[in-house]
């Protein structure tokens, strides 16, 4: 790169910053496409759709059946958000929240009347029922003649790929009719024997109708026949000081991570600034252009994915320190520094890329919503590091910045002795770790629950109240919650308005009656309210059983996956058991906080243990990356002798990533509100484990493993 080529890419670099700050503020065009404002928000920030479904018949219909109608709209509503909710309300009625949208008629429409749906023969024999149809999707194709035709893609269960297996082998050339509340919507003819679980229907005239067969398809596929008894359009749960506050934390942190750099890094310091401006321009700009739903824990995962994107720059620029310090020019040292830290970045990031993945797979809910946002900020922090940071480098190399004052000089310091330490660390460990499973035993024999569950996870009380006047969601928060706050000694509160109208829900736990009698009484008096204003609702938890098992298996596939990886790219599956290990370390330790805390267990509790999980890898990584590198320098030195080098060399890095990281959560836990807290907290305690373990334990376990390998094989 010579000067004039140099000039470009700067001059470049901070247009493409201006136009993302630009984009972010204000957007393009009359609409402001690209705007942060436009981003998708939440139930939480924005408000949304809320539609409640009552089962028809005179009988209650079991809980079986209606879990798994629950479960089946979680499903299907995935498809307006991946934040929207469906929970049960009393013993016959389903609540479904969708975010981000402010017409219920549209939904209402899309989503379909909830019917039965059966396949019948033409002399009205059926043949598969709506429940064995797992999906159906509108699909576009190319036909036998090359022509675009519109399909719907049936996926059946078990039981409906037999039965339909069976029905058309016998009824090939036979039209199988498709019945909808006792209408046929469709006459397919029966071309071939489909046995695979597969069909697609053709002869769509257009994709409106493919998808208006696919809707009705998968609604009539509930256990239940649902009938719409109510739909409001609701506000936002929480107030403006909530968005604010949080923004204001992530400014503060940001700011203090770039002077931190700078003071730690010089020249390179300023470089990490302004990629990490880069980054968070694109996450903005791309949040928007991906439609990706954004909630108030998705603000504090986005705030700490930056103090995450700083390490990337940390590795390098600690690699370039080090070439400097071994004598090389500063040209060949920023050359040969990006190009080791390489292998390290690579393979932290596609280790924790393949569990977002894995997760966005498999997972449901928030699950998917954190795997779409924590995959983005992966791919965007590899580019904006080694890419954008080295563009920049190389230009202010070429235009002057040549001495190795603009960029620092790595000191050699004496190894430190972790592994004559590790089974101090590994008593730690112990107690951290079974810190946990002690307090859940406590609680349990206090008469407590082991853990804090929060309505997402238990359920509790939606409390209907029509007020006088229309309240604000911040006085809501200032003068109604502290109301039910002092009767039930719980923090955990949801409020929510219905547009149009004075009506508030107020979700708490479950509520005992003489709780119900004190709340109501207590809102009739200080409002001037009558009893018919108030009424009570029990609600299931938003976060089913089936949820919580796709979530685990997520995780638990994601982490092989993982180890899978760690041991190919490492060609030693120590490398990769002992990864995995320190993860479950790091997940075992925050949850021992929530369960000595008593922090309340919800959907950011799952956020949280993948953060965790994300968060964890990449310092792993860069550890095991320098011990297979000194592996092969060190030939004549022990094994513990090549750890304790390996761990020290990269302790700087270790300390300011956890540093940085640290800084960015401290800042949102100090200034955010209650429920940020609740997701900073257990965080910080992550963050303190990730860089804890990552120093003291999984290079320890490593050698151990390594050392019995070889005691073993000596023997």
């Amino acid at each position: 790169m010579n000067k004039k080529k140099a000039r470009v890419v700067l001059v470049g670099i901070v247009a493409l910053l201006a136009l993302l700050i630009y984009t972010s503020a204000v957007g393009i065009g009359k609409t402001g496409t690209g705007s942060a404002r436009n981003i998708k928000l939440g139930l939480d920030l924005s408000g949304g759709v809320s539609i409640t479904y009552q089962a028809k018949g005179d009988e209650s219909p079991s809980s079986e059946d209606m879990n798994d109608t629950v479960y089946k709209l979680q499903q299907r509503v995935q498809g307006y958000s991946t934040e929207a909710q469906v929970y049960q309300e009393g013993a016959n009625r389903i609540n479904i929240e969708i975010p981000g949208v402010s017409d219920a008629n549209a939904i209402l429409t899309e989503l379909g009347k909830p019917g039965s749906l059966e396949f019948r023969l033409a002399d009205g024999t059926v043949v598969l029922t709506g429940t064995q149809v797992d999906t159906a999707s509108a699909q576009q194709q190319q036909n036998e003649m090359g022509n675009r035709e519109y399909v719907v893609r049936l996926e059946l269960n078990k039981d409906g790929t037999d039965a339909f297996a069976k029905a058309t082998s016998e009824n090939v050339g036979k039209i199988i009719e498709i019945v909808y509340d006792n209408q046929v919507i469709s006459s397919p003819r029966v071309n071939e024997a489909i046995t695979g679980g597969t069909a697609y229907i053709s002869g769509m005239a257009s994709v409106e109708e493919a998808q208006n067969l696919a809707s009705s398809i998968r609604i009539g596929s509930l256990s239940l026949e649902l009938e719409e008894i109510r739909s409001n359009v609701v506000g936002a749960q929480l107030g403006e000081d909530a968005i604010r506050t949080s923004l204001i934390a992530g400014a503060i942190g940001l700011a203090i991570v770039i002077l931190f750099m700078i003071w730690a890094y010089a020249l390179p310091g300023v470089v990490a600034g302004i990629s990490l401006l880069v980054y968070v321009g694109l996450d903005l700009v791309l949040l928007n252009a991906f439609d990706m739903t954004l909630t108030l824990p998705g603000i504090a995962g986005i705030i700490l994915s930056i103090g995450m994107a700083v390490d990337a720059n940390v590795i390098i620029y600690a690699r370039i320190r080090e070439e400097i310090g071994a004598g090389k020019s500063v040209k060949a040292s920023i050359k040969t520094g990006f190009q080791k830290a390489l292998s390290a970045i690579l393979d932290g990031n596609i280790t924790t890329l393949i569990a977002a993945f894995v997760l966005n797979l498999m997972g449901t809910g928030s699950v998917k919503g954190f795997a779409q946002t924590l995959a983005l900020g992966i791919v965007l922090s590899m580019i904006t590091a080694l890419l954008v940071s080295r563009l920049i480098v190389n230009a202010l190399y070429e235009l002057g910045f040549k001495d190795e004052k603009y960029y620092g000089k790595a000191k050699q310091h004496a190894a430190i002795d972790f592994i004559g330490k590790k089974n101090i660390c590994f008593i730690i460990s112990l107690v951290l770790v079974l810190s946990g499973p002690v307090f859940m035993g406590i609680h349990a024999a206090s008469g407590n629950d082991a853990l804090n569950l929060s309505m997402d996870f238990k359920g509790g009380t939606s409390t209907s109240v029509m007020f006088q006047e229309d309240l604000s969601i911040d006085q809501l928060d200032a003068d109604v919650k502290p109301i039910i706050r002092d009767i039930t000694g719980d923090a955990e509160i949801q409020t929510q308005k219905v547009a149009g109208s004075n009506q508030v829900y107020i979700k708490t736990r479950v509520l005992s009656v003489d709780e119900r009698e004190q709340i109501s009484k207590a809102i009739q008096e200080a409002y001037a309210l009558g009893e018919k204003d108030i009424s009570f609702e029990t609600i299931s938890s938003t976060v089913s059983n089936e949820m919580r098992q796709d979530a685990v298996v997520a995780v638990i596939i994601a982490a092989l996956c993982m180890l899978v990886y760690i041991w190919f790219r490492f060609k030693d599956i120590r490398f990769a058991g002992s990864a995995v290990l320190a993860l479950l370390h790091d997940v075992l330790v925050v949850f021992a906080c929530y369960a000595i805390v008593r922090i309340s267990v919800g959907n950011t509790f799952i956020a949280c243990m993948l953060t965790i999980v994300g968060y964890s890898i990449n310092a792993t990584i860069v550890i095991f990356d320098r011990i297979r590198e000194n592996m092969a320098i060190m030939k004549k030195d022990s094994l513990a002798e090549i750890v304790n080098t390996s761990i020290t060399q990269t302790l700087t890095r270790s300390i300011y990533t956890s540093f940085t990281t640290f800084v960015m959560i401290a800042v949102l836990y100090v200034l955010g509100v209650a429920t940020i807290k609740e997701f900073a907290l257990p965080l910080i305690v992550g963050v303190v484990a990730g860089g804890y373990s990552s120093v003291c334990v999984t290079g320890a376990l490593w050698y151990v493993l390594k050392k019995g390998q070889k005691v073993s094989a000596s023997k």
